[in-house]
């Protein structure tokens, strides 16, 4: 997870990745930025816009994209600790072009507008982790679920998305347990959901996420970074049971030689092959748990 271990993580998997901050930080000042992640064959047009959205605790700034003609699936996507920002609105649109409409929020908004870090910056620096992680932890499960209800009532009110299907969901890193309460925040709307090197899904407090699975009906992807599943390996297996336990089907995978923060390109340990093996399971996950 982003915590004190983070540091000496980077020196053992950075190496492993295929793009380097240096590199993103180049191909990010233009066009380049796109070259990072692949364009599918069949991409459909998109259109994309900055919304704002009206929740019960201000206005949230979000990224909203969905292919340009016709009604989808919709899919809300929770960030990572860095927020909402160029690799993630990419990502999001991405994701449109392959047939979903799609909001990636900016899970501060209560404390600043997005992004509420510069442009490359690495969560290895201290002001960076200075910056972002009070804005984390003045976020809880209460206003995870606040969250999760205003940005679904939204997408619900837009031409762009088909009600008639169930809507996904994805988060990374402190994404993860928002993921899970979103599910059960909103049950009869969420019908798939995945999770990336998410922090917190299990622990011992009260209102642990995985707690809240017996109130879910979605499908999920579960993609567990190696190294957090060294520092807590029992975690996949109440996951598991937990699931098994609801009878919801749950897809939980070690991607190994990839760690905590793998998926995003602009990340120090972006693992290109994983990320893309991630990627390639979730638009499996949405296709059959959003029809």
């Amino acid at each position: 997870m982003c915590d004190e271990h983070f540091k000496e993580d980077l020196t053992k998997y950075a190496s492993r990745g295929n793009v380097t901050r240096r590199d993103f930080g180049a191909l990010s000042a233009g066009v380049g930025l796109t070259m990072l992640l692949p364009r599918a064959a069949d991409a459909q047009d998109v259109v994309e816009s900055d919304v704002e959205i009206t929740t019960p605790d201000g206005v949230a700034d979000c990224y909203f994209v969905h292919p340009a003609n016709g009604a989808h699936a919709a899919v809300l996507v929770w960030p990572d600790i860095l927020g909402l920002r160029t690799a993630f609105r990419q990502m999001g649109r991405r994701l449109a072009e392959s047939g979903y409409s799609v909001l990636v929020v900016n899970p501060f908004y209560r404390q600043a507008r997005a992004p509420v870090v510069p442009e490359g910056a690495s969560f290895a620096d201290d002001a960076v982790r200075n910056t972002v992680f009070p804005m984390a932890q003045a976020l809880n499960a209460t206003t995870h679920f606040t969250d999760a209800r205003a940005f679904i009532g939204w997408l619900d009110n837009q031409p762009a998305v088909d009600t008639d299907r169930k809507v996904g969901t994805t988060g990374y890193c402190m994404g993860g347990p928002m993921v899970m309460r979103t599910a059960a925040a909103v049950p009869n709307r969420v019908g798939g959901a995945a999770t990336f090197h998410g922090g917190g899904l299990v622990s011992d407090q009260q209102d642990s996420p995985h707690l809240l699975i017996p109130d879910m009906q979605a499908d999920f992807l579960i993609a567990v970074a190696e190294n957090d599943d060294e520092r807590e390996p029992e975690a996949k297996n109440v996951l598991r049971d937990s699931f098994n336990t609801a009878g919801l089907s749950a897809e939980i995978e070690v991607y190994g030689g990839a760690a905590h923060g793998w998926c995003p390109p602009d990340s120090a340990v972006y693992n290109e092959a994983q990320a893309e093996r991630a990627w390639s399971r979730l638009l499996v996950l949405f296709d059959t748990a959003l029809a």
